[in-house]
């Protein structure tokens, strides 16, 4: 009791302090927020002038399992711009637990109340992942535009995604990137962040915002000339070394 008082009138917040999170941030001119509870944090930035928020705490969703990490920033895109990229595992459970319950549970309809990410995969056709054979075997995609939702799996957010099967994403945790009401959005499974895994993660939702500005401009290509910012994220990672099929990076010879 006398320990908690101490904290409430000293302004300290029970919980971890993620040092390392905040000192990430710090080197890159972003804002870094404590939750209250001291169990998450917040982190805002920018991207070209257009702010975006990243959290990391409690799940939003069911079908992640212990803490959430979460990308969204508002982008002003097509309302009729739905895309849809999941980890494959994600994408199986979501179609089982679907058919689960609007088949053969008798259900007529797909209520509101039913995740985006499910109602689509019963709406939308599946994206032909024309990518690398790594990219098929870990992601699948829906669109309501299948087109777009090819054009938008290209450049720079292929070769994230290629190199995300061997760190982040490694052993295939639930996993999607998406673009809803003109925003767009990042969601996975995440136990302990880390600066490496930020830095990725943040990488691949700048490459997919950066893709999608540009095919709702109609100036989307697959030659990755992407606009450069002080703040992106991709640019400071290393160059992509190759890699094996299940994702891990090839051994020098």
């Amino acid at each position: 009791m006398l320990e908690s008082l101490k904290r409430f009138f000293g302004g300290q917040v029970p919980g971890r302090p993620f040092d390392d999170v905040n000192d990430w941030a710090r080197q890159r001119g972003l804002v870094f927020k404590r939750s209250r509870d001291g169990g998450g944090f917040a982190i805002d930035g920018a991207l070209n002038g257009k702010p975006w928020r990243l959290e990391w705490g409690p799940p939003q969703r069911a079908y992640i399992q212990g803490q959430e990490l979460r990308l969204r920033m508002e982008l002003s895109l097509p309302s009729d711009m739905q895309m849809l990229l999941l980890s494959r595992p994600l994408m199986e459970t979501l179609e089982r637990q679907t058919y689960e319950q609007f088949v053969e549970g008798n259900t007529t309809q797909i209520d509101t109340s039913t995740p985006e990410e499910m109602r689509w995969l019963v709406m939308f056709p599946k994206v032909n992942m024309n990518a690398s054979k790594l990219v098929r075997t870990h992601y699948g995609a829906v669109a309501s535009a299948p087109a777009s939702g090819m054009a938008w799996l290209d450049g720079t957010l292929v070769h994230l995604l290629e190199r995300a099967v061997g760190s982040m994403l490694r052993n295939d945790p639930p996993f999607l990137l998406m673009t809803l009401r003109g925003r767009a959005y990042l969601r996975m499974q995440l136990a302990d962040p880390d600066a490496a895994t930020l830095t990725m993660a943040l990488a691949l939702f700048e490459a997919g915002v950066t893709q999608a500005l540009a095919l709702a401009a109609g100036q989307s290509d697959s030659t990755s000339h992407w606009p450069s910012t002080g703040t992106t994220a991709w640019q400071s990672l290393a160059p992509v070394d190759p890699l094996e099929p299940d994702g891990s990076v090839k051994k020098k010879r």
